[in-house]
């Protein structure tokens, strides 16, 4: 028995590693990513500007949460897991962005794509995220944004401007100083 086991392991070991690898590579590090997205990652000219899907549901603290009930202020709504490590080091720049920008009407909005609420709440106290996050496990609001409109892998960044457009869209982890110059010329002064 002793030595079946073995070699199970022994051949299925590259698989795992394989499989480990493409679990990885899903979460993208600031690499590039193919596709419609990655060529519109940047601000967005207001004249081609889509209207973002009004995301409602419950946030991880179990509270409801609707993204038009912003409506009026600038939305910066980031994809994140609490499996993907550029999630966790952006975690810090997103909570600055919070504290600073609040006053010049920005909200910081997460959407935590992990499969467990749990997790996600577990990151969110971790990490003392200062603004809330939608729960979407199954995946299906991040499949209400116009196709090709945002990067396939976290994290991403889509800021959404007073009128509830999608202004501007950041793939891989973002800075605080990053956020600044996306939100810069949407904010009042």
């Amino acid at each position: 028995m002793g030595r079946l086991r073995y070699s199970f392991l022994v051949k299925t070991r590259p698989l795992l590693w394989t499989a480990a690898c493409l679990l990885l590579a899903s979460c993208h590090a600031g690499m590039a990513t193919s596709g419609p997205a990655e060529e519109k990652s940047g601000p967005i000219p207001a004249a081609r500007r889509a209207a973002a899907p009004d995301l409602a549901g419950d946030s991880l603290d179990g509270k409801p949460l609707r993204l038009s009930a912003y409506r009026g202020k600038v939305v910066v709504l980031n994809a994140w897991a609490s499996w993907c490590g550029p999630c966790r080091a952006e975690a810090p720049e997103l909570n600055a962005a919070q504290k600073h920008l609040a006053a010049q009407g920005v909200q910081v909005l997460g959407l935590n794509t992990d499969n467990d609420a749990g997790s996600g709440r577990s990151f969110q106290q971790d990490h003392h995220l200062s603004y809330p996050s939608f729960s979407d496990p199954s995946g299906r609001k991040v499949l209400t944004f116009p196709k090709g409109s945002v990067p396939q892998g976290v994290p991403f960044t889509v800021v959404i401007d007073t009128r509830g457009r999608m202004a501007g869209v950041h793939s891989g982890p973002v800075t605080e100083e990053q956020l600044r110059d996306l939100v810069r010329p949407l904010v009042r002064s």
